[in-house]
């Protein structure tokens, strides 16, 4: 039995983050430069974004670029945004006909014109969509987020618009990027590294974590379905007791 089969189509993770972790270092064990293990890396995406669609996944939240990547030599920043318009204008009919709408979150502000031009043209072109949300993480950071809603929140009181009292955690909620999509209940990372690296911190609270040593543009669709079996046979008690949640 391969691993699609014994996914039970019933108890479906809704949402399921991919940290996409290893694409430099792949081209390096390939004696290849950088943007080498990127062009790889995308071509996962097309594969994993295919499947999580095919089982009916809700949400499928992909960390492509943080804000520390801004960091990084200009020569690869400029090669992996050229790299995004080409993949968006690529892709868009894929979206179309697997019924795939596009969403991001992050500061695109940042990016290039010509690169958010393109992006927030797909956004609006698959806007009818109803399958799988695509959500691309793009110059983003949780801390970033975070800060920013506590901008916005002491913007709010400081107008008169929000008081102490009002702030509840699904406030809190209603300030971030991700105000209209479900937390992850699946969070997947590649490449062996065991941490968040600043993505979606509040929103992972109660996520299942689940690690794999392979690099990114060595994972799989098969390495896909086994993270969503490994997942199905965890039990999930959101600080309750086991008798509780049964």
């Amino acid at each position: 039995m391969n691993n699609k089969e014994q996914i039970d189509l019933t108890r479906l993770p809704r949402h399921i983050a991919i940290i996409m972790d290893g694409n430099g270092r792949w081209a390096k064990a390939h004696g290849l430069i950088r943007m080498f293990g990127h062009k790889q890396g995308v071509e996962v995406v097309h594969n994993i974004t295919e499947a999580a669609a095919e089982l009916g996944i809700g949400y499928l939240t992909l960390y492509t670029f943080s804000t520390e990547n801004w960091n990084r030599p200009k020569e690869e920043v400029d090669a992996l945004m050229t790299l995004l318009v080409d993949t968006i204008v690529k892709e868009t009919p894929t979206l179309m006909k697997n019924n795939v709408r596009l969403l991001t979150i992050g500061d695109t502000d940042r990016l290039p014109n010509e690169a958010k031009a393109k992006f927030l043209g797909c956004i609006e072109q698959t806007a009818a969509n109803t399958g799988l949300t695509m959500v691309v993480a793009l110059s983003y950071s949780a801390r970033w987020e975070l800060t920013h809603a506590v901008q916005t929140m002491v913007a709010e009181a400081q107008a008169g618009r929000l008081t102490a009292e009002e702030v509840t955690e699904q406030k809190v909620e209603q300030y971030l990027t991700t105000k209209d999509i479900p937390d992850p209940d699946l969070l997947i990372r590649t490449s062996g590294e065991l941490r968040i690296s600043n993505f979606l911190l509040w929103q992972l609270a109660y996520s299942e974590l689940y690690f794999s040593d392979k690099l990114w543009p060595d994972f799989t669709v098969e390495d896909f379905y086994q993270a969503i079996v490994d997942y199905q046979h965890r039990e999930r008690r959101f600080g309750k007791t086991s008798e509780q949640v049964h």
